[in-house]
C-alpha cells in the first residue's frame, strides 16, 4: 500500500503550521502532556516519527533538537484532578487548545494527531488520522509530549514510590494493579478511571 501523502505537501509552504499531539491518555495515574511545534524549514531536524517507534534514548536527542531548532513549541500539562473533573477526552481537548495557543510566534494552520478538533483554536485546523507517523511537526510534538512525561513519571516515582512509575509510566500493568492493591490510589491515580475507582468505591464492580 502506498504512502499517504503528507497534508502539509498540500499546503502553503510559507504557512507557519504547527503540529499537535498528546501522550498519556491510557495511563491510571500521572497528566495527560500534550505538544505543539512549529518546524523551521531553515533547520531541519532528521528522523522525527511517531515517538512510540522510537527508542527512548533516541527520543530524549531529538527532544534537545527540536527544543533547540523549532520556531516555537509549546508542552501543556492537564493534572489528574482535572482529568477526573472533566473527563480524560475532554482533558486531551483542553490541552491541545492550550498548547495552540501557546505558541509565539503564533501558528497559522494547525495538524492535529487523530480524528477530533478542539473547538476554539485560535486558526485554521485538520485532524490527522496517524499523523505522528506521517507529519513531521506532529512528530516532532509527540516525541515532546512522550519525553516531558516520561520526566514528569519518574519525578513521581521518586515521590511516591512502590508503585513502580518510573518503569510503566502509571499504565495498567500487573506491576501497577498490584502495587495499587497493596498500597491503594495515592494523589496521582485518575479517580475516574475504573481500576482506581474500584478501589475507592468497594461493591461497585462486584455485580
Amino acid at each position: 500500500m502506498p504512502r499517504r501523502r503528507p497534508v502539509s505537501a498540500r499546503l502553503d509552504p510559507g504557512l507557519r503550521i504547527a503540529g499537535i499531539d498528546e501522550a498519556g491518555r491510557g495511563p491510571l495515574a500521572g497528566p495527560v502532556v500534550v505538544a505543539a511545534v512549529i518546524l523551521d524549514p531553515a533547520r531541519a531536524i532528521r528522523g522525527l516519527d511517531d515517538s512510540k517507534q522510537l527508542s527512548e534514548a533516541r527520543r530524549e536527542t531529538l527532544y534537545a533538537r527540536i527544543v533547540e531548532r523549532a520556531l516555537a513549541w509549546r508542552i501543556v500539562f492537564v493534572e489528574c484532578a482535572q482529568i477526573d473533573r472533566i473527563n480524560i477526552y475532554q482533558a486531551t481537548l483542553h490541552g491541545m487548545r492550550e498548547a495552540a495557543r501557546g505558541l509565539d510566534p503564533a501558528a497559522e494552520y494547525l495538524l492535529v494527531d487523530g480524528n477530533k478538533l478542539p473547538d476554539n483554536l485560535p486558526c485554521e485546523a485538520q485532524a490527522v488520522i496517524g499523523g505522528d507517523a506521517l507529519e513531521p511537526s506532529i512528530g516532532a510534538a509527540s516525541i515532546l509530549a512522550k519525553v516531558a512525561r516520561d520526566r514528569h513519571m519518574q519525578a513521581l516515582d521518586a515521590r511516591y514510590p512502590g508503585y513502580g512509575f518510573a518503569r510503566h509510566k502509571g499504565y495498567g500493568v500487573p506491576e501497577h494493579l498490584q502495587a495499587l492493591q497493596r498500597l491503594g490510589p495515592c494523589p496521582e491515580h485518575r479517580r475516574s478511571f475504573a481500576p482506581v475507582r474500584k478501589l475507592l468505591e468497594p461493591g461497585l464492580f462486584d455485580t
